[in-house]
C-alpha cells in the first residue's frame, strides 16, 4: 500500500502569502506607533507562516486517512492548497488595492477577521473531510466505485473543503498591505520585511509541528495552530483600537496611491511562472534521488523542506542587500539557476565519498538560494509596489508551482531518468542566460570577457555533470528498472540471497522465508480458506505462496511498477499473474478495503519497512483494523507483519489489535526479526506444528519448504510456534502507550522519545 510514500509525501509547497520588497533603502517609520505596528506585523507573519505549513502537513495526513495514500490524491491536495492561496491573493489584491476608499472599516479589522477565519478552519476541515468520507461510504453501498471515480469524488470534495480556507490564507497579504497603508507606513520596503518573517515562520512550521504531533496528535496540533491564529487576530484588533483615528486618516490619504513601475510586458510573468514550475518540479526529483540517503521517515521530508526554506530565506536576504547588481550579474543569475538545478546529480552521486548529512544541502541550497533571490526581483519588476499587480504576479508564480510537480511526476519521470528530468528543467535557464548575454553583446556590438566567462563556465560545468554523472541505479550491474508517476523501482542482484527490491533507492524486500510465512501461517490457522487478500505486493512472494493453496488470491499494490518485476524474482511470476484465481489491483490497500464489497478468509498485510516509514501508521492503526474486520468472514484471520520497532511501537500496535479483535496472538519470525500478529473474531486454535502442516495442500508444502530453513512443514511451523510472544507482555512493556490510531501515529513520530531515552 505505502510503497510509494517516498514520492507521495512529496516536499510540501510553501504557502508564503506576502511579496518581497523592491531593492531600496530600508524604510524609515515616521512615528513610534507605525514602527511598533510594523514589528507586530512581523510577528504576525512569522506565526502565519508557521500555521500555514502546520495546517498543510496535518490536513494532508488527514486527507490520506480518509481518501487513501495515492499519488493522485496527494497531487490533488497540494494543487488545491496552492491554488486556493494564489486565488485568494489575486482576488483580495484586486478588490482591496484598486481603491482603498472602498473599505467600509479599518483594514486592520479585516485582517484580524481573516486570521480568525483561518483559525476556525483548524476545527472545520477535519470535520469536512470526515463528512466527505462518510458520503463516499454511503454511496459505495449503491455504486460500484472504480478507482478513478473514487479519486475524482475525493478531489472534488477536497476542493470544496479546502479552497475557501486556503483563499483566506492567500488573502492575508493584500489585506495586511492595506492595513500597513492605514498606519501610514505603506511602502515597497515593507514587502520583503513581511516576506522574510513569513519564511522564518515556515521554517519553524517544517519542524516544530512534528514534535507537537508526537506529543498531542494531529487534531490537538491543529488546535495549537488555531490558538496562534486567534492570537494574531486579537493583537491586530488591539492595534486597530490603539491607533484610532490615525488609521482612517492615513487610509484616506493613500486612497489614490499608486507606485510608478516599469513596464516589462508579459516576459516577467512568464519567468515567474517558469520559476515556480521548474523549482517545484525539481523538488519531486529531489525526493527520489535523496531517499537512499535520508530514508523514508517524516523527518527526512522535513529536512528537505527546512533546507529549502533556509536557502530561500538566504536568497531573499541577499536580494534585499543589493547583492549581484549590474547587467552582467543580472544575466549570470539565470545561468546560476540552470547550473544549480543539476547539482543534486553531483551531491547524490553514489560513487563520491560525500558524508550522508552533506548530500542534501550541497545539492539543493544553490538552487533554492537562487530562486529566493530571483522571485522577489521578478515580482518587484512587475509590480513596483502596486499591491494589485503583486497579488496577480504571485498567483502566476503559484500556478507554476501547481503545474511543476504534475509535469515532473506524471510527464517526465515516468518516461526518463532523474538525471534527464533535471536536465530538462534546468535547460531553459541555461538557454535564457546565454540568449540574454548574446542579446546584450549584439546591442553593444562586442562580447566582453565579463559577459562570456560566466556562460563558458556554466556550459562546461553543466556538460561535465551530464557526461560524468551517474544515476543511482548505475551502481547495480544486474538490474531492471521501472518508472511510473509513483516511484522509480529497481530490481537488482543475482541469486536468491542477493536479489533486492528498491523503491526510490530504498530497500523494500528480499527473498526470505518470512514473506512465505505471511501467507502460510494465517491460512493454516483459518478454517478451510477459500480466498485471501494480500496488501502490499512487493516481490510477489506472499502472493505466490497464497496461490500455492489453490485458492483465489487478490493482491493490492500502490506502485504500478512493482508487479511488473514479479518475473525478475520468480521465474513463474508472469504465468501466476495470468491465472484466473490471481487478481492484481493497483490501489491503496486501505482504500480498497473500504470500497470493496468482497469478504475474505485471510487478510495478510506487509507494510513497507522501516516500521517508522511515513504514512505506514495507516496500516497499523485501530481504525484500519476496524475496516479490515468488516471484510473478514466469520472465523477469518488477519496477519499483520511488524518489521521491528521499539517497545512503544510494538505496544501501540499490539494494543490496537487487542482493542479491535477479541483474539490476538503474536509470533517472532524465524529470523528473529519482526513479529507475525494473528487476529480473529473466533479463538485461534492452539494447534501443533504437525496439525498446521497437515492442513496444507501438497503444492503449498512444496512452496513452504522451497527456501527452508527446515526440511519438513512440521518443523517449519514449530520454529514459529516456539517463538510465541504473549500479547499482554508486548503491551506491558510500555503500559502508558495508547493504541496506535490515525490521529496518534506513534511509530512515525519518535524523535522526542528517542531524545528522552
Amino acid at each position: 500500500m505505502f510503497r510509494q510514500e517516498t514520492t507521495t509525501r512529496s516536499v510540501v509547497p510553501v504557502p508564503t502569502k506576502s511579496i518581497p520588497k523592491s531593492r531600496y533603502k530600508p524604510v524609515q517609520f515616521g512615528n513610534s506607533h507605525v514602527g511598533l505596528a510594523m514589528r507586530w506585523f512581523y510577528a504576525f507573519f512569522f506565526l502565519s507562516g508557521f500555521c500555514g505549513i502546520l495546517y498543510e502537513l496535518v490536513w494532508l495526513r488527514l486527507a490520506m486517512a480518509r481518501f487513501g495514500v495515492t499519488t493522485v490524491l496527494t497531487a490533488t491536495f497540494l494543487s488545491v492548497f496552492m491554488a486556493g492561496i494564489g486565488l485568494g491573493s489575486w482576488i483580495a489584491g484586486r478588490w482591496l488595492c484598486r481603491d482603498a476608499s472602498r473599505l467600509t472599516g479599518r483594514p486592520i479589522i479585516l485582517y484580524a477577521a481573516t486570521e480568525l477565519l483561518i483559525g476556525i478552519s483548524a476545527f472545520l476541515v477535519p470535520y469536512e473531510l470526515l463528512v466527505g468520507h462518510a458520503i463516499l461510504l454511503r454511496l459505495g453501498n449503491n455504486i460500484a466505485w472504480t478507482s478513478l471515480a473514487y479519486s475524482c469524488f475525493s478531489g472534488i470534495w477536497l476542493a470544496v473543503s479546502l479552497a475557501p480556507w486556503c483563499a483566506c490564507m492567500g488573502a492575508t497579504f493584500p489585506i495586511a498591505l492595506s492595513a500597513l497603508r492605514a498606519t501610514g507606513g505603506a511602502d515597497p520596503h515593507s514587502f520583503s520585511y513581511l516576506y522574510l518573517a513569513n519564511l522564518l515562520g515556515a521554517m519553524a512550521g517544517a519542524t516544530l509541528p512534528l514534535l507537537l504531533i508526537e506529543e498531542f496528535g494531529f487534531r490537538r496540533t491543529l488546535w495549537i495552530g488555531a490558538l496562534l491564529n486567534a492570537t494574531i487576530s486579537t493583537c491586530a484588533l488591539f492595534w486597530s483600537k490603539s491607533l484610532g483615528s490615525r488609521c482612517h486618516a492615513a487610509l484616506t490619504a493613500s486612497a489614490g496611491f499608486r507606485h510608478e513601475r516599469e513596464d516589462h510586458g508579459i516576459t516577467t510573468r512568464w519567468l515567474l511562472f517558469a520559476l515556480g514550475l521548474t523549482s517545484m518540479g525539481m523538488e519531486i526529483v529531489w525526493i527520489r534521488i535523496f531517499t537512499p540517503y535520508l530514508g523514508t521517515v517524516v523527518y527526512a521530508f522535513a529536512a528537505i523542506l527546512g533546507v529549502y526554506l533556509l536557502a530561500t530565506f538566504t536568497g531573499t536576504k541577499l536580494y534585499r542587500r543589493g547583492v549581484l547588481t549590474g547587467q552582467e550579474a543580472d544575466d549570470a543569475i539565470w545561468l546560476l539557476l540552470g547550473v544549480a538545478g543539476l547539482l543534486p546529480l553531483v551531491s547524490a552521486q553514489p560513487l563520491l565519498a560525500i558524508p550522508r548529512l552533506l548530500r542534501l544541502p550541497l545539492g539543493i541550497i544553490p538552487l533554492a538560494t537562487a530562486a529566493g533571490f530571483v522571485t522577489p526581483m521578478l515580482v518587484d519588476r512587475d509590480s513596483h509596489g502596486d499591491p494589485s499587480r503583486a497579488g496577480s504576479a504571485y498567483a502566476i508564480n503559484v500556478l507554476g508551482c501547481i503545474l511543476g510537480p504534475l509535469v515532473a511526476g506524471f510527464l517526465l519521470l515516468p518516461r526518463t531518468s532523474e538525471r534527464w528530468t533535471l536536465a530538462t528543467l534546468s535547460a531553459p535557464w541555461l538557454a535564457l542566460g546565454f540568449l540574454r548575454t548574446l542579446a546584450h553583446a549584439r546591442r553593444e556590438k562586442k562580447l566582453r570577457v565579463s559577459q562570456a566567462l560566466p556562460v563558458l563556465i556554466a556550459v562546461l560545468f553543466a556538460g561535465g555533470i551530464m557526461f560524468f554523472g551517474n544515476d543511482f541505479e548505475g551502481q547495480f550491474p544486474d538490474r531492471r528498472v521501472q518508472r511510473d508517476p509513483t516511484a522509480t523501482v529497481i530490481a537488482a542482484g543475482k541469486g536468491r540471497s542477493s536479489k533486492q527490491l528498491l523503491v526510490n533507492g530504498y530497500g523494500m524486500s528480499t527473498l526470505s522465508p518470512i514473506t512465505k510465512m505471511m501467507a502460510h501461517l494465517p491460512l493454516a490457522f483459518a478454517n478451510a480458506p477459500r480466498n485471501v487478500l494480500v496488501i502490499c505486493f512487493g516481490m510477489g512472494t506472499t502472493q505466490r505462496s497464497a496461490l500455492s493453496w489453490g485458492i483465489d488470491s487478490t493482491a493490492v499494490e500502490l506502485t504500478p511498477s512493482v508487479p511488473r518485476l514479479f518475473s525478475y524474482f520468480h521465474a513463474d511470476g508472469d504465468q501466476l499473474l495470468k491465472l484466473r484465481r490471481s487478481r492484481l489491483v493497483i490501489d491503496d490497500g486501505r482504500r480498497y478495503l473500504e470500497r470493496s464489497k468482497e469478504s475474505f478468509d485471510v487478510i495478510t498485510i506487509d507494510p513497507p519497512p522501516p516500521v517508522e516509514a511515513t504514512g505506514s501508521s495507516l496500516l497499523y492503526s485501530r481504525e484500519f483494523y476496524q475496516i479490515a474486520q468488516q471484510r473478514l468472514r466469520s472465523g477469518g484471520v488477519l496477519q499483520q507483519w511488524l518489521p521491528g520497532g521499539d517497545e512503544v511501537t510494538r505496544s501501540a500496535v499490539a494494543r490496537a489489535l487487542n482493542e479491535s479483535f477479541p483474539y490476538v496472538r503474536a509470533f517472532g519470525s524465524s529470523g528473529s526479526f519482526g513479529i507475525h500478529f494473528l487476529a480473529s473474531r473466533r479463538p485461534l486454535s492452539r494447534s501443533s506444528g504437525r496439525e498446521l502442516a497437515n492442513r496444507l495442500p501438497p503444492s503449498a508444502v512444496v512452496d513452504l519448504l522451497e527456501w527452508g530453513p527446515r526440511t519438513t512443514a512440521e518443523e517449519q511451523f514449530d520454529l514459529i510456534l516456539r517463538n510465541e510472544i504473549p500479547v499482554e507482555r508486548l503491551i506491558a512493556n510500555s503500559p502508558r502507550t495508547p493504541s496506535l490510531r490515525d490521529d496518534l501515529p506513534v511509530n512515525e513520530y519518535f524523535l522526542l522519545r528517542s531524545w528522552r531515552h
